[in-house]
């Protein structure tokens, strides 16, 4: 049996992985550009998707301050290792929708796809719903139609997500996530869209992508952060 897929076993290292995560994020200086983009969103309320690649998960708690922001909840798949995450993010006051956003198939349904839309877009009405576009398997920072679809049918706006910090550990994983150490340097960088009218989703997503990259290259550089 694989260490996550023992729910005990993954109680205690989600455990242990939310307070690593709150203690260096708590330690890190923090950059932060264009916040004016977030404060606008945080100020009027209602609904706002929120994405960042997957590779930055363990940093994104620190974009998000729960005492002045919308409520928000995670976009995080169905698989043992999403139950692990989901597990950890909770732990630090961020509850999870329980799906797929990698909607890369022409039906739009990943596994648990079609039921995490519905959920999403419930949350949207109320809050605030944050999201890998190119989890939970990739190819690494390629987006899918299902963020897109998300903003078209919910109108809500759509706030890119830079993250990255320096030192840090860089898994062997389909992603290379990023997983941060204290006391060192990070940066959040802001880019607020709407969906545009009469345009086709995969050409949304084409662009939204390179949006999201572009942000998450600013943060990377401010903290001097080598791009893989």
């Amino acid at each position: 049996m694989r260490p996550l897929r023992n729910p005990v076993i993954q109680a205690v290292l989600a455990r242990l992985l939310a307070g690593w995560m709150r203690f260096c994020i708590a330690t890190i200086r923090w950059t932060h550009v264009n916040t004016d983009l977030p404060e606008s969103v945080w100020s009027k309320g209602g609904g706002v998707v929120c994405a960042f690649w997957h590779s930055r998960i363990a940093l994104s708690p620190a974009s998000w301050p729960l005492a002045r922001a919308q409520p928000v909840k995670g976009l995080i798949s169905l698989s043992p290792d999403g139950q692990f995450i989901a597990r950890a993010m909770a732990l630090l006051g961020f509850p999870a929708v329980r799906g797929s956003s990698a909607n890369k198939d022409k039906g739009g349904a990943a596994k648990g796809g079609s039921q995490a839309l519905r959920d999403g877009l419930r949350q949207l009405r109320v809050g605030a719903l944050a999201l890998t576009p190119d989890g939970p398997r990739g190819p690494a920072r390629t987006m899918g139609e299902g963020l897109p679809l998300l903003a078209r049918l919910s109108g809500a706006p759509v706030l890119f997500i830079g993250l990255s910090c320096k030192p840090a550990i860089r898994l062997n994983s389909w992603d290379r996530a990023l997983v941060p150490l204290p006391f060192g340097r990070g940066a959040i960088v802001w880019d607020l869209a709407d969906y545009p009218e009469g345009t086709d989703p995969a050409e949304v997503a084409r662009l939204w992508a390179a949006r999201l990259t572009a942000v998450e290259a600013e943060a990377d550089a401010l903290v001097g952060l080598e791009r893989i």
